[in-house]
């Protein structure tokens, strides 16, 4: 146990009232306070959780950590027994807070972070097979899932609150994990859920169109990402990897150098880490990586163009962690999968069913052009069938129907967690994106129909990519949540065409 005055041991404060009390713990959500806890009251962009103060109280908090004046004066008369402290930001109180009372686990782990609207995922999993093939335990903390020093753990948010996080870090130590590896979403650095991290490595796979709804402008939504690099989070990384083949690669590029850090950038023909010679084939790919330490063939179950640019992210931040050129090539092939990453289906049938994840048009575009390669030799087309998220950036919309009808042969519209909206209406804002292009198209506000209707389609050489929830496992409705799974679900459709081969 400690007191506040010891917890607050590097957080800036504004002023104190009350006692200086042990504490147990520190927590943010009320629901989770216990006898002796301190709890960070923060304001939040849904919520605040200042409103909350007197149930901590009444569950037993013995400190209230607040991000507002008028609660602060208002507990200090309410309670009194009760230890106070005003701070200018909940969030970075909060890191401060709970890296006092986990030991600071982030400093004793090497931390690479991946940001940008894709690839985010596939790069930390490719970054975390290449450190575990070398024997080194490791935390992962990522949108599918979350490993523990080999353990695997269901992942309530791709970036959690710093609290949540230095807690895994703490028990990845404990099992005697070296470094951890994770998704830093543009949501977690703009709320300063990741404040302070001492990032060894950062990773900018990339900027398209996406989360509007949140920051508002693109210029807010790249701004938060370059945050990562430029010490505005805190402190700069040691080492940046960039893709410099994305527009805003350079900007990035420039922000890191000037904050301090060594700048390794990657492209498929610009930067240090470059591909050539790519054979692609569904069941994987093989290239010629160019490093400053090497030329090496890597071969990985991987596949699609996208992955070419995740591999080059994930050797650069392995190198920069210490792996040889040799290392890292047996770290990409040792990796299968990713759950939900242009994941096939194969239950026998004469043309290809994919699951991915691809929720935005830059994301669609990439899968399709994927698509397409393997159909090119075969004749076959591209069936596409997506829907796009309610209570989400609705600009998108249009712009998925457009990449969707722009590089498939059919579409099929349907729903991807409508959540409040009314499913038709989301369908109408895509649709109004895809149908002036005249290709041919159904839809079905249904997502389990228009996965069969999209797999009824199909022909011998065909490809059909399932796109939007790729490793998600419930549809969010707006009254329930309901299980779905679309690997399941194609699964059982094809067992019901004839085609009965186990998943693998």
């Amino acid at each position: 146990m400690q007191t506040i005055s010891q917890l607050l041991q590097g957080v800036e404060s504004i002023r104190r009232a009350g006692p200086d009390p042990e504490v147990r713990g520190v927590e943010y959500d009320s629901r989770r306070v216990g006898p002796g806890s301190l709890f960070v009251a923060m304001q939040g962009g849904t919520t605040d959780g200042n409103r909350y103060i007197a149930a901590a109280v009444k569950q037993g908090a013995a400190a209230i950590v607040t991000d507002s004046a008028a609660a602060f004066e208002a507990a200090a008369k309410e309670f009194p027994q009760v230890g106070l402290v005003e701070v200018a930001h909940g969030r970075k109180a909060l890191a401060g807070v709970s890296g006092n009372v986990f030991g600071h686990p982030e400093r004793q782990l090497a931390l690479s972070g991946v940001t940008g609207t894709n690839g985010k995922t596939t790069t930390a999993f490719l970054l975390d097979a290449m450190l575990n093939r070398v024997q080194r335990k490791t935390v992962l903390v990522g949108t599918i899932e979350y490993h523990v020093a080999n353990e695997v753990r269901s992942s309530p948010h791709t970036t959690p609150e710093s609290r949540d996080l230095l807690e895994v870090f703490a028990e990845g130590l404990r099992l005697g994990a070296t470094e951890a590896v994770m998704e830093v979403s543009s949501h977690g650095l703009d709320q300063g859920r990741v404040w302070g991290l001492p990032y060894d490595v950062a990773i900018f796979t990339n900027l398209t169109r996406d989360h509007l709804d949140f920051h508002g402008t693109m210029e807010r939504y790249f701004a938060a990402k370059l945050s990562l690099f430029d010490g505005r989070n805190g402190l700069a990384p040691r080492v940046a990897v960039v893709n410099v083949d994305d527009p805003h690669g350079l900007q990035v590029v420039e922000a890191a150098r000037n904050a301090g850090a060594d700048v390794y950038m990657y492209g498929m023909d610009a930067g240090e880490f470059r591909a050539g010679d790519v054979k692609m084939a569904a069941s994987g790919m093989r290239f010629r990586m160019t490093t400053p330490f090497g030329v090496a063939p890597i071969e990985t179950r991987l596949t699609g163009k996208v992955n070419i640019y995740n591999l080059l992210a994930a050797a650069a931040a392995a190198m920069a962690r210490g792996l040889t050129l040799d290392e890292v090539v047996a770290g990409a092939a040792a990796l299968e999968h990713v759950p939900g990453r242009f994941q096939i289906v194969d239950a026998g049938q004469p043309f290809t069913v994919v699951v991915d994840y691809a929720h935005t048009d830059d994301a669609l575009k990439n899968l399709i052009a994927v698509g397409r390669e393997f159909v090119r030799e075969r004749g076959g087309r591209v069936i596409t069938m997506f829907g796009c998220g309610g209570d989400r950036d609705r600009t998108k919309r249009p712009l998925m129907g457009r990449a969707a009808a722009e590089g498939s042969d059919l579409v099929v519209y349907t729903s991807d967690n409508p959540r409040s909206e009314e499913p038709m209406a989301i369908l109408k804002e895509a649709m109004a994106g895809g149908l002036p292009l005249g290709k041919a198209c159904l839809f079905d506000i249904d997502r389990m129909n228009g996965i069969r209707e999209a797999i009824l389609a199909a022909k011998p050489g065909d490809i059909v990519l399932l796109a939007g929830k790729g490793h998600e496992k419930v549809q969010v409705l707006r009254d329930k949540t309901i299980p779905f799974d679309d690997a399941e679900v194609a699964r059982r459709v094809l067992g019901s065409l004839g085609y009965k081969r186990a998943a693998r």
